[in-house]
């Protein structure tokens, strides 16, 4: 599994380090040409977020033992993927002092303020994107540890289960072991009684056979 996430990084690497140089360019075009780099780097952003998913289910898939290895790293992954989307969110909206001139002319000033209303609105939404992942990934990490508490659970019932049979076992040969014990006890004073009897009329026949002898 571990070798899978360090495949999945290795791809994540490439991909961040080809949208980061693209996102620089993006503010020096316009026209045609800008849109249509716009567009690459937004299908190689989907690439990424794929990516991300990936990773994840890798994460949940490693032992738990060496699993915080990986969600630190994951973490930082997901934090350079925020950044990386902040900055093409950016360059979508910003121009270079040439492109800008020769776009707007005396309209910079009013282009500028509308730039700074749409960043300060975009980084209200990003913001409110991070809380949204942050509760989602605290609602995954509760669901794992429901799902390992109910696993525990079932593993200490079926040892209960095993416990109890063996008990019942033992408590059954016991009762065995008593009831022939109990057996044994009650017959002995017959048996003693008898071997007395026996002893005595064979004395008896002992006796008579000398009267009979001497006489």
């Amino acid at each position: 599994m571990s070798s899978d996430f360090e495949a999945y990084e290795q791809d994540f690497g490439t991909l961040t380090a080809e949208i980061t140089n693209k996102v620089g360019k993006i503010p020096k075009l316009s026209g045609e040409e800008k849109t249509q780099l716009v567009l690459n780097v937004d299908k190689q952003l989907e690439e990424v977020r794929e990516l991300m998913e990936q990773m994840d289910l890798e994460v949940r898939e490693i032992p738990i033992q060496s699993r915080a290895m990986y969600n630190s790293r994951l973490k930082s992954y997901k934090q350079e993927m925020e950044k990386l989307e902040k900055d093409f969110k950016r360059s979508r909206i910003a121009y270079s002092d040439e492109v800008r001139n020769e776009l707007l002319g005396d309209d910079a000033s009013s282009s500028e303020n509308q730039r700074a209303h749409l960043l300060d609105n975009t980084e209200k939404l990003e913001r409110s994107s991070r809380r949204l992942e942050a509760g989602y990934q605290i609602a995954v990490e509760t669901e794992q540890v429901g799902q390992e508490i109910l696993a525990n659970l079932h593993s200490d019932r079926e040892k209960i289960q095993r416990a109890r049979e063996r008990l019942r076992e033992t408590d059954a040969n016991l009762g065995k072991s008593s009831r022939i014990l109990t057996g044994m006890l009650r017959s002995a004073p017959l048996k003693s009684g008898f071997m007395r009897a026996f002893q005595s009329g064979a004395r008896l026949r002992a006796s008579t056979t000398t009267a009979c002898l001497s006489a």
